[in-house]
């Protein structure tokens, strides 16, 4: 077993619980900090619970990656099922690289298995690299961001097997 594959065993996904949402703060700011140093994200801490408590209620689910090797909230991501819209993923910036972000959009497809649509920061060339890696593309742009950044839409969509023609 490789060391990437025991770390990804390590990953557990569970629901938000309200014991969480320190965790799932300090993750926001931190991740968004190693991509925005200019940004205070840390000031936006009750914007996030505010607007993540607001599309809970209209039925997103947050879904909690925890690593097993590590006591603190390694991740995040927050998805309608029922539209596919993914509104945040997050990691902390110890988990870059690791597989993490991949295990939460694992999670995300779980919760909505046909399609996944998101926005992502124009000049976040790291995320769109990795959103493409992962078999998103590009449907568009996006409304500005919190911070007045263009963004695009990208989307995935569950591959569907065309069903078998019969041969007479």
């Amino acid at each position: 077993m490789s060391v990437a594959q025991g770390r990804a065993e390590a990953l557990r996904i569970a629901p938000r619980g309200e014991a969480d949402w320190p965790g799932m703060l300090s993750v926001w700011v931190a991740a968004w900090r190693a991509t925005y140093a200019d940004i205070d994200f840390a000031a936006r801490r009750a914007w996030l619970k505010a607007r993540v408590a607001e599309i809970e209620a209209a039925g997103s689910v947050t879904l909690c990656l925890f690593d097993g090797g590590v006591p603190a909230l390694a991740g995040f991501v927050v998805i309608d099922p029922a539209t596919g819209w993914l509104d945040q993923i997050c990691v902390a910036p110890s988990h870059f690289g690791t597989g993490a972000a991949s295990a939460l959009l694992d999670a995300a497809r779980a919760a909505s298995p046909g399609r996944i649509r998101l926005d992502v920061n124009a000049d976040n060339a790291r995320a769109i690299r990795f959103y493409e890696r992962q078999g998103f593309a590009r449907v568009g742009d996006g409304a500005p961001s919190l911070s007045g950044r263009p963004t695009i839409v990208m989307e995935w969509r569950a591959k569907t097997c065309a069903a078998p023609r019969n041969s007479v």
